[in-house]
């Protein structure tokens, strides 16, 4: 499935020199000054995943390859969308153009600068605490104009789930809540998908700290949960300048430099995992001569569902599939040794896929 995160936030909170480390090359314009940012640049990231690299052994040992198969990792689409400025959903900045960029997106990671540094100018920035709310507000805004619009259409007046959510949304944006905070009932939440409501897309807040505080995550994350009132689970601290040095260094220059300053993971991977975590998505696993890959599927997908990722025709032609956990798959090594053992199980339609299987679908004709 297609996972699109949406870079946002006011002008220079870091926004673009995160954009060019997560693509590890200079894509984006990243200027000190506002509005660098434009039309939204787009690049898709290969999701870290070293359970194919495992794989791709695997399958070499077993197949008596002389080379690894392809890796075919899963892929992210990261949208680096121009700085917000207050104002934005009455025009401001460019604003409507950039709100609109969003309506796009999978999920909003939304970069608050939680560094100080006297050389970068705060561009309608004020504190991170004032510069969330701001985007926030803006969103709410925009939100609002649309339902506005929707009150007296003919769609919402001849549809009483649809009338009710309307109302409901009205209410909660004019108080300032956001669209995914409303109180409505998933009848209610369904029936308003088709506005792609701006505040109703979920979030993560990216905190952009000094090289020095990532040790500090933690107790970063708790304060600035208190300070918002947000979930803890939503923020993703990281430092989008030891981001630009990771991006020049290779794979295992990259680990190094990680173990060094004690981190285990990039923010890149921080990010991508909040954002599966924020979806609900996982990933399954095929492995092959021809290749190793992972696809994106959400959490709780049946067998038939997954099979959809490869090809839309293999939901209908959907028979079986042959599911080897990836733990067996790498302990026995490869799918004809767990069949032997009696590893490889056979599924039907109503199994429900786990993070990892390795699957071998059978579809009819």
């Amino acid at each position: 499935m297609n996972l699109s995160v949406g870079i946002v936030g006011l002008p220079n909170v870091g926004k673009s020199t995160l954009f060019n480390a997560l693509l590890k090359k200079q894509q984006a314009l990243a200027a000190n000054y506002p509005f660098a940012t434009i039309e939204p640049n787009v690049g898709i990231v290969a999701v870290p995943n070293e359970r194919l690299a495992q794989l791709a052994e695997a399958v070499k040992s077993e197949e008596g390859m002389t080379n690894l198969p392809p890796l075919k990792p899963a892929t992210v689409e990261f949208l680096d969308i121009a700085g917000l400025v207050k104002g934005a959903s009455e025009g401001a900045g460019l604003g409507n153009k950039f709100l609109s960029h969003i309506r796009e997106v999978s999920v909003i990671a939304h970069v608050v600068r939680a560094f100080e540094d006297a050389d970068v100018i705060r561009e309608g920035s004020v504190s991170p605490e004032e510069d969330y709310k701001t985007i926030q507000m803006e969103l709410i805004l925009a939100d609002l104009q649309t339902v506005e619009k929707q009150r007296d259409s003919k769609a919402v007046k001849t549809d009483p789930v649809k009338k009710s959510a309307i109302a409901a949304l009205f209410k909660s944006l004019n108080s300032g809540t956001a669209a995914r905070d409303a109180s409505l009932t998933d009848e209610e939440r369904d029936s308003i998908r088709d506005l792609f409501l701006l505040s109703n897309k979920p979030e993560l807040i990216v905190l952009n700290v000094d090289e020095g505080s990532l040790s500090k995550s933690e107790e970063i994350i708790q304060n600035y949960a208190e300070m918002l009132q947000v979930s803890k689970d939503k923020f993703v601290v990281i430092s989008a300048k030891i981001e630009a040095e990771l991006a020049a260094l290779s794979d295992e220059e990259q680990k190094e430099y990680l173990k060094d300053i004690g981190l285990e993971t990039s923010g890149l991977e921080r990010l991508i995992r909040g954002a599966y975590e924020t979806l609900g998505l996982m990933s399954f696993l095929t492995a092959g001569e021809k290749e190793v890959r992972a696809w994106t599927i959400k959490k709780r997908s049946t067998a038939p569902e997954a099979a959809g990722e490869i090809h839309t025709d293999f939901i209908k032609k959907f028979i079986k599939a042959e599911v080897v956990s990836f733990d067996d798959y790498i302990a026995i090594g490869g799918r004809k040794k767990a069949r032997e053992l009696g590893k490889a199980r056979l599924e039907g339609k109503e199994y429900i896929v786990q993070d990892g299987d390795v699957i071998e679908f059978k579809i009819g004709a």
